[in-house]
């Protein structure tokens, strides 16, 4: 049994001394194979990562953990070490470490691959031959290899530094060029123990889901409605119909909002006419510093006019592709429309629509804009700490960071948002029928 064990590692390429020497250095192994110019491309790569690691890397790691040691005095003319470029840099070394150990596992593949090559009598490819191949049977590497990047840089490193930056102390007074310090979960434990905090946001996290469940069930159902109304034979002028909701949907959203901030405030039309006309009192307002559930009423209304063209457009793809025969049979069993739409058209819908449905929670949960752009200034409503009645958890964390520079409290918010959006979505796509019933639309 051992004489076999040892037969079979003298015929593995890991035992081969190219592999090895490929494992101790990149491009060693290539090099002896007379691959030349692929062997001396990695060896300038790894000689330039040692040398980064040397001048630049190894400090960044340290500064990641130290977060500095010298604060800086502007007024004496000392710089100082600035804690947030020391965090940013430090979680950039450790990508560009992830990605080296991902090219040095590539290299080792190559040089078994080679091996096994060579073992079996095959010519070995020169530089030339094996970008054509990688051109030809690995393009969906190069493909995915630039995209990919981009979304570590401009999406998965910024949600790390934000993540990190919930566990320091920056913010307040602890800005640059002060030192900033870890403090764990420092942060989390001010926000579900001071009264202010949690106080204000168990009332926005009330309000918050309020929102999503009635923006969402108002956009959706009621762009499922409209798409059943332009569908209906009766309905006459479908084309002239449909350009009013185009318009609407063409429009961006930001422009929408500043309209009809415009024509809802106190010295706006709408208002304004009213009060003329008598019909409300000189004191009505509808967005002011203390409205509360008029400007929520308004932020539905709007939330609607923005989001329910895009449902339609949706939903009408999707009932263009609904079986008439079911709705046939289900007339000649004497079923009436409002049953075809409960028992044919909703659950058709509804499987085809999950994930955009749990989509547009997690948008209009998270919406910024809507009462960003409604509300003209920036005023605090009694019993809530840097928030107003209207606002939700994306408003109170942008007043914390941008508005306050609370930066770690706004970041530990964002983690306890993200937890419970990520919970949210997860059991809602597995509880739905788009996951339960994959096959029955088929």
């Amino acid at each position: 049994m051992q004489a076999k064990h040892q037969s079979f590692a003298r015929g593995s390429p890991y035992s081969d001394y190219r592999v090895r020497l490929s494992c101790i250095f990149m491009g060693l192994g290539q090099l002896f194979c007379r691959q030349f110019v692929k062997g001396a491309l990695l060896l300038l790569f790894e000689i330039g990562f040692i040398l980064f690691l040397v001048f630049q890397g190894v400090e960044n790691i340290i500064g990641l953990f130290t977060l500095g040691t010298t604060e800086g005095v502007p007024i004496m003319g000392i710089e100082g070490d600035n804690s947030v470029s020391m965090l940013a840099w430090g979680i950039t070394t450790l990508f560009l470490i992830a990605f080296f150990v991902l090219a040095y596992h590539a290299n080792v593949k190559d040089v078994i691959f080679t091996v096994r090559e060579i073992g079996r009598g095959n010519r070995v490819r020169n530089f030339r031959e094996s970008c054509k191949t990688l051109l030809n049977q690995k393009f969906y590497v190069l493909t995915l290899a630039l995209p990919l990047a981009f979304v570590c840089i401009f999406n998965v490193m910024p949600i790390v530094f934000t993540a990190l930056v919930a566990f320091t102390d920056y913010g307040g007074e602890i800005v640059p060029p002060k030192l900033v310090s870890w403090t764990g979960f420092q942060s989390f434990r001010v926000i579900f123990t001071m009264s202010e905090y949690i106080g204000t946001m168990g009332k926005i996290l009330v309000w918050n889901v309020l929102w999503a469940f009635g923006s969402t069930f108002l956009v959706y159902f009621g762009g499922l409605g409209l798409a059943l109304l332009y569908n209906a034979k009766c309905l006459k002028f479908k084309r002239f119909w449909r350009v009013f909701p185009m318009l609407a949907y063409a429009i961006p959203s930001f422009i929408t909002l500043t309209g009809f901030c415009f024509m809802f405030c106190d010295s706006g039309p709408i208002v304004g006419q009213l009060k003329a006309l008598g019909w409300v009192k000189e004191t009505f307002t509808i967005i002011s510093y203390d409205s509360k559930w008029s400007l929520r009423l308004l932020g539905f209304f709007c939330c609607a006019w923005i989001g329910v063209p895009s449902v339609m457009f949706l939903a009408t793809g999707i009932l263009s592709n609904a079986s008439k025969d079911m709705y046939e049979a289900a007339r000649l069993d004497g079923a009436n429309a409002f049953q075809q739409f409960l028992y044919l058209t909703l659950p058709f819908v509804l499987f085809a629509t999950t994930p955009v449905i749990i989509s547009t929670f997690i948008n209009q949960f998270n919406n910024f804009s809507i009462f960003y752009f409604l509300r003209p200034e920036t005023v605090y409503a009694p019993g809530y700490f840097n928030a107003n009645s209207s606002d939700l958890l994306i408003n109170w964390m942008y007043n914390l960071t941008v508005e306050n520079g609370l930066y770690s409290l706004g970041s530990a918010l964002s983690l306890i948002l993200f937890a419970f959006m990520a919970l949210f979505s997860l059991v809602a796509y597995v509880t739905s029928p788009a996951y339960k019933k994959e096959d029955t639309y088929r």
